[in-house]
Parts: structure tokens; C-alpha cells; sequence
């Protein structure tokens, strides 16, 4: 299952403007604020600003689909006629993005959280996840089992190991 597009880019030339203004507008503060990238996070909704983006060949925001396998996900739209515009790049962390750009000249992202991330989302409260029933905001090996559609632990993958 495809979780839908979990990032948006957008690039700004008045980072400290652009900073005011999503700050305001998400009702936060950025999680992450570095000279290359200011970052907030509503939900499992992130929002990146990149400073001068625009210098970097960014025209326009950037939705990123997340997706479980980035290399095999870019090689389907390679395969269908789209454009590399970025290769598999780490972005910190384990973090992988990619896009293309389709036959309308629209970029499409791709984001792939590491392992870890995909398995222990940081604790929201859209999370249904309850703290309650795990420690330090990490599901039990059940609770994995069941969103990995096995019905318990024992029929877990090697992955777990």
C-alpha cells in the first residue's frame, strides 16, 4: 500500500519570511532549521522550505509520493517515458529522495524513509499507536505484525531479527 505523498518542497528565495509565514500557517515551529532546509511536520505531513531552491533548478513545490522501494518505484516511470530529473540521493539519515519529470514538464518526487522510520514512526497523536502500549513512543512486535498484515508475531519475516 502506497501512504500517499508525505513531503512537500517548496523552494524560497526570504527563507526568514518564508520561515514566518508556514509558521504561522501550520500553527508550529520547524523541527529542523538549517541553512539548506527548514523543516515542520503536521501529522505525518512534512513541509521543507529550501533556501534559494530556484538556484538549484527548483521552479516550483515538489510533492513526494512515499514508496517502499525508490529504485524499483523510479524504474517504472523511467520505464513509462519520464525524465530523470534528481537520482537516488541520501538526504541524511537514511532518507532517500528521487523525481522525474513527466511528459507535462510536472515533477514528480519519490521519498523512501529508511527502515527504522517506516517501522517506528515517531509518535502523533494521529498516530493510533497509544503510548499506553508501547515504550518510548515504539510499537510492539504485535502491533508491527499487524500493520505488516501478519496475524501475529510468530509469522513475522526474518526482517525483525
Amino acid at each position: 500500500m502506497n501512504p500517499g505523498i508525505g513531503l512537500f518542497i517548496y523552494p524560497v528565495k526570504g527563507v526568514a519570511h518564508a520561515k514566518t509565514i508556514y509558521s504561522k500557517l501550520l500553527g508550529i515551529e520547524p523541527y529542523m532549521d538549517e541553512a539548506y532546509y527548514v523543516g515542520s511536520k503536521v501529522g505525518d505531513q512534512e513541509i521543507g522550505l529550501v533556501p534559494y531552491g530556484n538556484n538549484k533548478g527548483m521552479t516550483e513545490p515538489v510533492g513526494y509520493w512515499q514508496v517502499t522501494d525508490i529504485k524499483k518505484s523510479l524504474r517504472l516511470l523511467l520505464d513509462a517515458g519520464e525524465q530523470v530529473q534528481q537520482e537516488v540521493t541520501d538526504v541524511g539519515r537514511g532518507k532517500l529522495i528521487a523525481s522525474v519529470k513527466d511528459a507535462d514538464s510536472n515533477i514528480i518526487g519519490l521519498m523512501q524513509l529508511p527502515l527504522f522510520v517506516a517501522l517506528y514512526p515517531p509518535y502523533t497523536s494521529s498516530n493510533p499507536i497509544s503510548p499506553s502500549n508501547h515504550m518510548l513512543g515504539r510499537p510492539t512486535e504485535k502491533t508491527i505484525a499487524r500493520r505488516f498484515g501478519f496475524k501475529d508475531v510468530f509469522t513475522l519475516p526474518v526482517l525483525m531479527c
